[in-house]
């Protein structure tokens, strides 16, 4: 695959980012190639980084994971030691959904799912606070998630 896409590449994108559960001859044909056409083309898609995997979305709220909360962290030292040691300790926490290094007040910004409040207390006190390196937190409570993953525009 060129490093460039074609119309077909971007649509093929852009309709399996709507919906990952296509089948291929469904792919293929909204796209207007063949199966066999379409599977190359997918998985060149895959074989050169622009799909990075498939999965399903869940609903938070089903699972007993309603409230939604970002937390700003603050290590004591801005060396790359320090950023490692907290980022392979923040990757192994299974509260965390993303971890994002910012620039601005904060070192990191945490996305992080729980139950209820005490149910993140308890993961701020067992969890978060004894990462590598926190020096401070910041938690927002989000109180509406108006835009949540939403499509890449391309």
């Amino acid at each position: 695959m060129s490093a460039r896409l074609d119309r077909i590449d971007l649509k093929m994108l852009r309709l399996l980012q709507k919906n990952g559960r296509l089948s291929n001859a469904e792919l293929a044909d909204q796209v207007g190639v063949s199966p066999a056409t379409c599977h190359r083309r997918t998985q060149a898609l895959f074989d050169e980084g622009y799909l990075s995997g498939v999965r399903a979305m869940v609903a938070p709220r089903k699972l007993g994971k309603g409230t939604l909360v970002m937390v700003g962290v603050v290590l004591d030292r801005s060396t790359p030691e320090s950023f490692a040691s907290f980022e392979q300790a923040v990757a192994k926490l299974k509260c965390v959904l993303d971890c994002h290094l910012v620039a601005g007040d904060f070192d990191y910004f945490l996305k992080i799912r729980a139950g209820d409040v005490d149910d993140f207390k308890r993961i701020h006190g067992d969890q978060l606070i004894a990462l590598p390196g926190v020096r401070q937190t910041r938690t927002f409570f989000v109180m509406k998630e108006v835009v949540d993953n939403a499509a890449l525009e391309f």
